[in-house]
This record gives C-alpha cells, sequence and structure tokens, in this order.
C-alpha cells in the first residue's frame, strides 16, 4: 500500500516537473528547438512503451491459464460457474459498449489532433492501415504457433491458447497439478516484473508531458481536465445502470447492498486497487447475506472476469487514442475492437495499471500508435480511483444475484438463518 501511494506521488512529481520543463522549453527555444527536445523526450517514452509490451505474452498467458484451470469441473461448480460468466458475458458487453457510446458522444481526443508526438514514419503508416477487417480478425484469432504468436506480441492468439490450455489442465486433474503450480509461480514472477516496470512511470510521465507541452504550450494541459470530467461521467452512467440491473433481480435490497459494501468501496477509491478492497467486499456481502461459500467462488472469478469499470475504460480510452491521432475507426471496427477487449480484459486481476497493458495490446491490434498510451499516464491513477470502486461495486451486485439464483441469499434480518454457521 505505502509503496503504491509512493508510486503515484512520484507520478504526480514526475507530471508537475514535466508541466514545468516543458513550458521553460517551449518559452526559451524557437520551434525547432523545442521539437528537438520532443524528440529526444519520446525516446524514453519509447523505452517505457517496450518494457510494457515485454510482460504481455508471459503475463496473459500465466494469470488466463491459471485462472480457468483452478475453477474445477465438478457439476456443481459447473453450475454455478456457468451462471457466473453468464452474469459477467453480459455485464462485460454493457460496461465495453457504455465506454464506445460515450466517447463516441464526447470525442475528447480531437482536442490532441496534431498536438502530440508520433513516430513518424510508423504513425503515418498507422494511420493509413487503422482498420481491422473481420477476415484479418478470424485469421489472427487461432495461432499456427503458439511460439510465433508470443514472439509477435499476438495477444488474442495467446488467449486463446490460454482457454484450450486452461481447461485441458482443469480436466487433466491431480497430474497437472504441478504445472498448474509451475505456472502460477510464471504468474506471481511476471506480477512482480510489472511492478518493477511500473517504476519507470513517473520518468516516463515527465518526458510525455515535458514533450507534448514543449512541442505545444500548456493550452492542451486543459484537454486532461476535460477527459476526466467526461470520463466520470461516464462511470456515474455505468453505475447507473449496474444498479438498475441488481434492481432487477433484488429489488430494493440492492440499495442495502450497496450501503454495505460503502466501505470497501471507498477503500477502492482511495487507494486505486479494487484488489485492496477484496476482504472487506467479502465482508459487506457475507453482512447482506450472500452465503460464504457462494461469495468465496464468485467473488475471486469476478476480480478476474468482472472489471466492469476497468472495461469501460479500455474502450472510452482505447478511441480516445485513435481520435487523439486523428484516426477514425468505423462502426464495425469499433465492433471488432469491443470483441478484442472482451477477451484481452479476462485474467489481469491484480495486475498493476492493469488496464493500460491491455489498452496497449489492443492498440497494436488495430495498428495505432502505442506511443498515445503514454498521455493517459499523467492522470491515470485518478482514472483507476473511479474504475477500481466501479469494479466493487460491479462484481458485489454480480454475486449477489448469483446467491439469489442458487437460492444461497438469505435475509440478515431472519435472526434464524443468519446466526447459522456459514459453511
Amino acid at each position: 500500500m505505502a509503496n503504491k501511494n509512493r508510486l503515484t506521488t512520484y507520478i504526480m512529481v514526475g507530471l508537475v516537473l514535466g508541466i514545468i520543463a516543458g513550458y521553460i522549453i517551449n518559452v526559451s527555444f524557437d520551434k525547432t528547438g523545442a521539437t528537438s527536445f520532443a524528440d529526444y523526450m519520446s525516446l524514453i517514452t519509447t523505452m517505457f512503451l517496450r518494457l510494457i509490451k515485454m510482460i504481455i505474452a508471459p503475463l496473459v498467458f500465466s494469470t488466463l491459464m491459471v485462472g480457468i484451470a483452478r475453477m474445477g469441473d465438478t457439476k456443481e461448480v459447473g453450475r454455478v460457474g456457468i451462471k457466473t460468466l453468464g452474469w459477467f458475458f453480459v455485464a462485460s458487453v454493457m460496461s465495453l459498449a457504455l465506454g464506445l457510446v460515450m466517447v463516441n458522444l464526447f470525442r475528447p481526443g480531437d482536442a490532441l489532433v496534431g498536438h502530440i508526438p508520433t513516430d513518424g514514419a510508423a504513425a503515418a503508416a498507422s494511420l493509413q492501415t487503422a482498420s481491422l477487417s473481420l477476415k484479418e480478425f478470424i485469421t489472427h484469432l487461432v495461432p499456427a504457433s503458439i511460439i510465433d504468436g508470443m514472439a509477435k506480441n499476438e495477444i488474442l492468439q495467446i488467449v486463446v491458447f490460454s482457454l484450450f490450455f486452461g481447461t485441458a489442465a482443469a480436466a487433466v486433474g491431480a497430474k497437472a497439478e504441478p504445472l498448474i503450480d509451475a505456472v502460477d509461480g510464471v504468474a506471481h514472477i511476471m506480477l512482480k516484473v510489472t511492478g518493477y516496470v511500473m517504476q519507470f512511470a513517473p520518468l516516463a510521465v515527465f518526458a510525455a508531458v515535458a514533450g507534448t507541452i514543449a512541442k505545444s504550450g500548456v493550452g492542451v494541459l486543459q484537454t486532461y481536465g476535460v477527459f476526466m470530467a467526461e470520463f466520470y461521467l461516464s462511470i456515474g452512467v455505468l453505475w447507473a445502470l449496474l444498479i438498475f440491473a441488481g434492481f432487477l433481480f433484488l429489488g430494493k435490497r440492492v440499495l442495502k447492498l450497496i450501503s454495505e459494501v460503502k466501505e470497501p468501496t471507498l477503500l477502492a477509491f482511495s487507494t486505486a486497487s479494487s484488489e485492496a478492497a477484496f476482504p472487506k467486499t467479502l465482508e459487506g456481502l457475507e453482512r447482506f447475506g450472500v452465503r460464504n461459500r457462494i461469495a468465496a467462488f464468485v467473488l475471486p472469478i469476478g476480480y478476474s472476469f468482472n472489471l466492469d469499470g476497468s472495461m469501460m475504460y479500455c474502450t472510452f480510452a482505447a478511441i480516445f487514442i485513435a481520435q487523439a491521432y486523428g484516426i477514425e475507426l468505423d462502426i464495425g471496427t469499433q465492433m471488432t475492437m469491443m470483441a478484442v477487449l472482451m477477451l484481452t480484459s479476462k485474467g489481469m486481476a491484480g495486475v498493476p495499471r492493469a488496464s493500460l497493458v491491455v489498452i496497449a495490446a489492443t492498440l497494436h491490434q488495430f495498428n495505432i500508435p502505442e506511443a498515445g498510451l503514454v498521455l493517459l499516464f499523467a492522470i491515470d491513477h485518478f482514472l483507476d480511483m473511479a474504475r477500481s470502486a466501479t469494479n466493487v461495486v460491479g462484481n458485489s451486485i454480480a454475486t449477489a444475484v448469483v446467491a439469489k439464483w442458487e437460492g444461497e441469499l438469505v435475509d440478515p434480518d431472519d435472526r434464524e438463518l443468519a446466526d447459522r454457521p456459514l459453511p
């Protein structure tokens, strides 16, 4: 917790110093000098982006494979699992679609067109080939070789292979446990590597902000404020939809549920970590009346498969970056992107700045310049606060609804049931 807060402080320091340095360069040098400074700063951001891309393949494979393998294969687990994943699928589609609707409605990226650094020829090529056809999507979906897919960071191919591998490992049973444990070890190592990579974030923020302001002036900063306001409004709409969906199954008790998880929601918001709120969320669900065996099963899966706030952010941010580069994506391409994000956003629980890793992988699939990802780093902590709190609310509602479907949701006012020891 302290390390996370320290990193956030350093990122904010990098943001402030980047603004100051960029402003000094902008007013002290001519356009050629300022552009040259921005080019040098882009070397730092490029290094950081390559570090992020370096961890994508092993991180996605290990976390998703272990998550699938450990879901189990008994009839009861299968029944509850199908109901759980069914709710998660609907919530995911709703979250991703809402992100697309809101970002196309607000178009926050338009204000940055022509004011952000690009990679020259590579960026120009991206502008010309931003569309991904259905044929290309299907062709790249199944890997001819998983080694080749990992080498090229073909994230969809890694996801497909991980799903098959994890399902087969679960079916094999005890003989696969040593391998699952080993891959779980890889997952923990990659989470640690991700933490190491994120230590470079303050420097990347400094370089990105300094280079952008040196080249375009301080006027570009107001775009960040507008972007944050529009994103928080979109999060508010998502909360309303999630609570309404809960109301359809839980009735007025959904408001009681929101009250019970208020503390973990605030904890997730203040720490920008939905994982930090997990124990308190579990306690709140049990106080609400969800039996422990359901809460302990559904909630952890939700942390991998039902990050509603993070998924809405993925579509919102990815289209924002495309807009900032002047790339117009037709509705078909945007729907394809939504399908890609439906897959790539799974299995990433506990990853620091997981949404940025997912977005980086998605931008590559659609030939959108990955350099635009750095635009989000300066304010990502504040955006992460909102999406982390939303993840807690979404998973709490999902767990309560599944418990209701299974007949495992008791009335806490019924003392006979409420006082009965939970299994």
